[in-house]
Formats: structure tokens, C-alpha cells, sequence
């Protein structure tokens, strides 16, 4: 009996077990049968063991044709989702295992009547290696390119159990664009209304996630996933929730039921943009190393969501620490009070001094939060008025942008991104807004300074958002 055929066994009995109604979440979750003895045949490539995990199974890519007891060849139409502009085909031109990895390619055909036509691959375990909880690990390699898009990811056995996207929930344990192939990131969808959370990781001194192979996994627990590249965390995330309108589904709903693994090579799309003169298809393949899924002996299913208590304004009302930059010192880098972005080629730095935050950019960058000042976890209540008011200055005249966002709850506007005209002189910028959507204790407020056709330098000074109380 080789390897694959035993790993395969005992996920077949864990779905059994593990699907939601067939097996309380409050008992401890067993791993991998110690019963079973014989051993497998010693593959081509060695799994390595891992502390405390048991291997749940795995696919080494090490023979010359995909191994379908794991994998089907999924197959869609162009424009299946996300105006993604590839059809997925069962094609070993799109999909192929060749020198000890699994390839998905991109190929462009340029059609007799001038028009272009794109094809690529995607596999998923859906139905045949499904899990609950587990540390998956997948070693890959991005394409670069304008358009390309892969990704490693989970979604749940049956997506209806708890309603349809996002509201079944999505685990995504790698993405990268392939314009930017020196970021890569982890995210997970949930919700209704849709939320998500996402981190990312960022290469230096010239590295690319298209330059080599990465160690992309997931640590995932009734209670927590965490997040990460190599040996760096990305995200850690305990807080999700299901919900159809105001009801919510019990945590750690959506993620207690099975999930199976997939991955693809997408082309275009909402997210990276279609591909232009620039593309080389030649090079367009998503190439994996392995995909290994390990497994704890038994987990603690008796979990609680966390409570995140709202932010007390201060003493004069306000919600932004430090509005009025009176601490110098703060650290500009982290997730505290007052935080300093980059993003798509947005250059630049933010020093707080005399009172106020100097904002210099080298390069615009391309969208709107290429060079970007953010306020965190800022209260706001349904039913609630609410006032934002800031003093802003540039060294010559030019255009900012200022919002109010929910960065867990799909990005939403409380209030919508609003573009104000600055010049030398100081002026007192305020708007209002009702909060209409759900309570959110973890909105943000924004400063956008990117892609507005200059680089002149900001000063911002005395931030303040307050509730408006009704006399």
C-alpha cells in the first residue's frame, strides 16, 4: 500500500467524523488512526515529520502525471468570477507534474478573428483529501507578469451549509499579483455582512516570491488561524463571524466544518487588472513544490469568540490618540494609534514634529493608498453622528483624500473617500456622517496622499473624530 492510499484512508475517516452535525464540536477532535501499522512504500521525496502534528496527507509531485486520488482538474468558464478573463481547463497543457512540481500554465491564443483567448489550470482535493484543523503547507513559486494572478486556498466541502460565499467562509493561505511579485498575502473571507482580514509580507533588496520558492501555511484552529511566509507571521486572525442579517451563526462557525485545498493560475481579473503588451506567457506557469497537510492528535473545540471592547474617547471627546502629535515619539510602524503606509510603489516617510505629522513623498505611486496616514480602531455605533475635523497644509497646492473605512468589514465607507484641495496656508478641513451600517468597534480613519498627481510635501495637525451628541 503506497503512501498516498493511506493518507487518503484516513481523511476519508475523518470526514465522516468531522462534518458538522455528525460529531459534537465540543469533544476534543481526534487526528490520524494510531491503529493503523503497515507502513507505506518510501516515496521519492521524504515528508518530513513535524512536531506535534501527525501528516494528514500529502503530494510530493514527484511522478509524472497528477494524482487524481488527490486532485481533479476543475474546469469553468472564462468569466466565471471576478471578470477573470482565463477559462479553466482539464488540459495537460494547463496542468502537468514535470521535475518534481505541479505546474499551472497560462496560455494566450490569438484568435482568426483578431480577438484573444486565454486558458490555464486549477486543481482542487474537494471530496477526496477534506479536513477540519491542520497546518497546510505549500511550497510554491509565482509567475511575474501584469495580469497573473495565483493562488493557494481552501473552501469549505459544502458551501451551502452555512450560505453562500462569504458567508461559508474562505481561507486564503497565499495570493500574489503578478505586477507586484514582491508582495504576497494571507487573507480570510467570512460574513455577512462580507469581512475580512488580511496580512501580507513584503520582499527586500530586490526579491521576488517569482524569484524562488516559498513555504506558504496556515495553522488552523477551532479558535485561530495564523499566517505565514517561511518562517515570518503574517496574520493572526481569532475573531471571525457567520451571519445571515443580524443572526449570527454560533463561533467558530464558519470555520468548523471540512475544508479541501486548491490552487490556480488566474489571468486578469477585479483584483490585478488584465495583462497587456508586457505579459510574457512564455513564463506564465505557477509551479508547486508540494502540498503537505498535518494534523494535532486532538483539538479543543470549546472555544469563545473574543470580545473587542470599544475604544473610550478621551477625556475631551476624542477618538484619534494623538491628534494633536503631541507624542513625538510614537511608533509609526505599528497597528497603535497612528500608522504610516506604503503600497504600489508609493514612496515617502512621515516624521511627527512641532505638533503636527510632515508626510514627504518621493513617488505618488499608483492608487489613491500608495502613500497612506491611518488613525486605528476607532468606535462607531449604529445610529450615531459623528464629526471629523484636522488642519492640513502643502508646500504647493494639491489634492489629499480623507475617509472613514472598516477594514473588517469588506472595506466599507462610513464615509466615502473624499478628495480636498490643500495650499501653504493652513486650513480647517471638517465633515459628518451618520454610522448607518452595524456597530463596528475596529473602523479607521484615512489620509490618502497617493496617485493624486504630486508629491508635494503634507503637514497635517489637530485630528479629531467625535460623536455629535443632540442637544
Amino acid at each position: 500500500m503506497n503512501k498516498r492510499y493511506i493518507a487518503l484512508t484516513l481523511t476519508g475517516a475523518l470526514i465522516a467524523s468531522l462534518l458538522p452535525g455528525c460529531k459534537s464540536l465540543n469533544e476534543p477532535i481526534p487526528g490520524p488512526d494510531p491503529e493503523v501499522s503497515e507502513e507505506p512504500e518510501a516515496p521519492a521525496t521524504q515528508t518530513p515529520e513535524l512536531p506535534g502534528y501527525n501528516l494528514l496527507w500529502a503530494d510530493e509531485f514527484d511522478g509524472d502525471t497528477l494524482n487524481e486520488d488527490i486532485w481533479t482538474m476543475e474546469v469553468r468558464e472564462a468569466g466565471w468570477t471576478n471578470h477573470e478573463l482565463q477559462s479553466y481547463e482539464a488540459s495537460t497543457d494547463n496542468i502537468f507534474v514535470k521535475d518534481g512540481c505541479l505546474t499551472l500554465k497560462a496560455i494566450k491564443t490569438e484568435k482568426d478573428n483578431g480577438g484573444t483567448s486565454y486558458t490555464s489550470g486549477k486543481v482542487n482535493s474537494q471530496n477526496k483529501a477534506d479536513f477540519m484543523y491542520g497546518k497546510v503547507v505549500i511550497r510554491a513559486k509565482a509567475p511575474e507578469g501584469q495580469g497573473l494572478w495565483p493562488a493557494g486556498w481552501m473552501m469549505p466541502t459544502d458551501e451551502s451549509f452555512y450560505g453562500q460565499w462569504p458567508k461559508c467562509g474562505e481561507i486564503d493561505i497565499m495570493e500574489v499579483l503578478g505586477h507586484e511579485p514582491e508582495t504576497a498575502y494571507t487573507t480570510i473571507h467570512y460574513g455577512e455582512p462580507h469581512g475580512q482580514q488580511q496580512g501580507l509580507l513584503t520582499l527586500e533588496n530586490g526579491a521576488t516570491f517569482a524569484n524562488d520558492f516559498h513555504d506558504y501555511s496556515v495553522e488552523w484552529e477551532p479558535g485561530e488561524m495564523r499566517f505565514y511566509i517561511d518562517d515570518t507571521q503574517t496574520l493572526v486572525v481569532n475573531d471571525w463571524f457567520s451571519a445571515e442579517g443580524d443572526v449570527e451563526k454560533p463561533y467558530p462557525a464558519p470555520f468548523n466544518q471540512t475544508f479541501f485545498v486548491q490552487m490556480n493560475l488566474a489571468v486578469g481579473g477585479d483584483w490585478p487588472g488584465n495583462p497587456d503588451e508586457t505579459t510574457n506567457f512564455d513564463n506564465a506557469e505557477f509551479k508547486i513544490d508540494y502540498v503537505r497537510v498535518y494534523q494535532k492528535p486532538e483539538y479543543d473545540t470549546n472555544v469563545t469568540k473574543p470580545v473587542y471592547e470599544a475604544k473610550a474617547p478621551l477625556e475631551d471627546g476624542n477618538y484619534v490618540y494623538n491628534g494633536d502629535f503631541s507624542d513625538a515619539g510614537e511608533d509609526l510602524t505599528d497597528d497603535v494609534d497612528w500608522k504610516f503606509l506604503l503600497a504600489q510603489n508609493g514612496e515617502g516617510e512621515a516624521v511627527i514634529k512641532d505638533n503636527m505629522i510632515e508626510i514627504t513623498s518621493t513617488a505618488e505611486g499608483d492608487v489613491d493608498y500608495s502613500v497612506q496616514l491611518v488613525s486605528w480602531d476607532i468606535p462607531f455605533e449604529q445610529g450615531k453622528k459623528y464629526r471629523v475635523t484636522f488642519d492640513a497644509r502643502a508646500e504647493e497646492t494639491r489634492k489629499i483624500i480623507s475617509c472613514v473605512t472598516a477594514p473588517y468589514v469588506d472595506w466599507i465607507r462610513y464615509y466615502p473617500d473624499t478628495e480636498f484641495e490643500v495650499g501653504p496656508e493652513w486650513q480647517t478641513i471638517t465633515y459628518e456622517f451618520d454610522m448607518t451600517d452595524k456597530t463596528d468597534n475596529r473602523g479607521r480613519l484615512e489620509f490618502n496622499l497617493g496617485h493624486r498627481g504630486s508629491t508635494a510635501t503634507v503637514d497635517i495637525a489637530n485630528v479629531r473624530l467625535e460623536e455629535i451628541v443632540e442637544e
